[in-house]
């Protein structure tokens, strides 16, 4: 049996969910940029108990207090554009019997519609439970007066550096929220992101009884790594599809390209040869190059330095998911 698992945003969509939900409010793009540099901090400073992608439990309040509900979640699932190609590439793995996956940091209510879209089965979606009608119902009007507060300071800095970002958002979420509501529903949303993403991968990987040396994964952020990480250490096929610098390093090969679809040669190879059959083709394929935004080919696995590919999947990253590419 061939299993493979995508992440989400990125390999089959190019928007970042939680970015677009916040911009249905006045200035909540400007707010999530804040909030998601506060969570690549916190991932990179290896805090206890947080995990990349926490994000999605961080802007939870804000979504709240701003009247966003599960409709506009699942709304925004279709109307997002996916990765050209994928489509094609899932219908074709289908069809050659692969058994196809997606684990997503996103919130259920749009992962699962997207990914059905793409052609993959909603049992074969593991992300992130946010019942924020639930919730909403829960919320009292004054829970709200600190958030405002934050927004202003927040809005009131056209660029706040990453001490500031650091600083006051630590009192914010570790002190000030706590005794409102809204910490509640913080503590509540649980994103599967870093190694939540493992424990997903494994579980799909128990079910299937296949070890993680038969996973090819696909990620691409820094929310993707921790299961990049695993898979290539196990033997498995990891790619890093326009990847940022936070995942690049944890790929078995990296691909940079328009086209999702692309990566059909080396999965052939996979199904074929495994790893020594992947790195052949790579590597031949490295040589030649990429033309036209397609086919930048790298191999990963003990490079010394990413910097060259960073370069090219740095560029291709902001073609495919324009403003999105911004975003740990």
């Amino acid at each position: 049996m061939s299993v493979i698992c995508f992440d989400l945003e990125g390999p089959l969509a190019t928007q970042d969910n939680a970015y677009e939900l916040m911009k249905l409010f006045p200035d909540g793009g400007r707010i999530f940029e804040v909030i998601s540099r506060y969570d690549d901090l916190l991932t990179l400073a290896s805090m206890s108990d947080y995990e990349p992608g926490d994000t999605l439990a961080l802007i939870a309040p804000f979504l709240l207090c701003h009247g966003i509900k599960e409709h506009d979640v699942s709304g925004l699932a279709r109307k997002a554009t996916l990765t050209l190609g994928a489509v094609n590439l899932i219908s074709r793995l289908c069809a050659e019997g692969w058994k196809v996956f997606c684990i997503s940091t996103s919130y259920e209510q749009y992962a699962k519609r997207v990914a059905h879209r793409a052609g993959i089965f909603s049992q074969n979606v593991a992300s992130t439970s946010f019942p924020l009608d639930k919730f909403s119902k829960a919320l009292s009007g004054q829970d709200c007066h600190i958030l405002e507060t934050l927004e202003k300071e927040i809005l009131s800095r056209p660029s706040p550096n990453d001490i500031w970002i650091k600083k006051r958002l630590d009192r914010f979420y570790g002190k000030e929220l706590q005794v409102t509501g809204l910490g509640r529903f913080v503590q509540q949303v649980r994103p599967i992101g870093g190694q939540r993403k493992v424990e997903a991968l494994e579980r799909f990987a128990e079910a299937q009884k296949q070890p993680l040396s038969n996973w090819v994964v696909v990620g691409d952020s820094i929310t993707d790594f921790k299961m990049l990480q695993a898979v290539d250490q196990g033997d498995g096929l990891a790619i890093a599809f326009n990847a940022n610098e936070y995942a690049l390093h944890y790929g078995t090969i990296g691909l940079a390209s328009t086209h999702l679809d692309d990566l059909r040669p080396v999965l052939d190879a996979w199904k074929k040869g495994k790893r020594p059959a992947v790195e052949k083709l790579v590597r031949e394929k490295e040589k030649a190059g990429g033309s036209n935004d397609r086919d930048y080919f790298h191999w990963l696995a003990g490079i010394k330095s990413v910097a060259e590919p960073l370069k090219v999947h740095k560029r291709i990253r902001r073609i495919v998911r324009e403003e999105a590419a911004n975003l740990g």
